[in-house]
């Protein structure tokens, strides 16, 4: 099973964005886990990073999630697997497994290894080391303020707002009504807004330039 976790260059080639893998996973779980992988690991660990803030926790819980699920996969039938909303189960996977792992934590996670993550995919060839800089700084510390949350908003939004989940998915994710996902997620992101707002102008970020961009609209509904 680690081989079809961590598939040597020579295995089966990356699934196109959207490919429906459940059909191939019913019919031979061993030969069509590595795509599986590839499709599903990169948004696996940025669930996980940003729900723990370190590189680290985010590629143990990765690996351990991808773990968990096959050894799910492998125990159902192809009816179970063929009717699998993926996005939610492997999001449920990550944040239970997140989740055990804060309970077991006695230090605050830090957010010094989310710089490059966060950061660093969103900068343009165009910007000038000041730019650059600037940027590093806004994503690390809009990401000290997700993770300054409580976790039950954390969660919701780090599932609605980086890996795109609907609230009907989160709230199958998380176990929880879907309207009380809604208003986790407006709460979370009021939350966030009211700790930019406090920290002022000195802060010297553009609110719209953040990692985080949530409109006014979307707290108000």
């Amino acid at each position: 099973m680690m081989d079809a976790i961590n598939p040597a260059p020579t295995a089966t080639p990356a699934p196109a964005s959207g490919t429906d893998l459940r059909p191939a996973l019913a019919a031979d779980l061993d030969r069509a886990f590595p795509a599986f992988v590839e499709a599903e690991s990169g948004r696996i660990y940025g669930i996980a990073l940003r729900l723990t803030g370190r590189a680290a926790d985010a590629e143990d819980l990765a690996q351990d999630t991808l773990v968990r699920a096959y050894r799910a996969l492998s125990a159902w039938d192809a009816g179970r697997i063929g009717e699998l909303a993926v996005r939610p189960w492997l999001a449920s996977i990550v944040v239970n497994l997140a989740r055990n792992r804060a309970r077991s934590r006695a230090s605050r996670p830090s957010t010094v290894s989310l710089l490059d993550e966060l950061a660093h995919p969103q900068i343009r060839p165009a910007e000038t080391p000041h730019g650059r800089l600037d940027r590093r700084e806004e994503a690390a510390a809009w990401a000290a303020r997700l993770l300054a949350l409580p976790e039950r908003y954390r969660a919701p939004i780090v599932l609605r707002h980086v890996d795109g989940l609907s609230y009907e998915e989160i709230g199958e994710a998380l176990g929880r009504p879907a309207g009380t996902v809604k208003a986790q997620v407006h709460r979370g992101i009021a939350m966030l807004r009211a700790a930019f707002t406090a920290e002022g102008p000195a802060q010297g970020a553009s609110e719209s330039a953040t990692e985080f961009k949530f409109s006014a609209q979307e707290v108000a509904q």
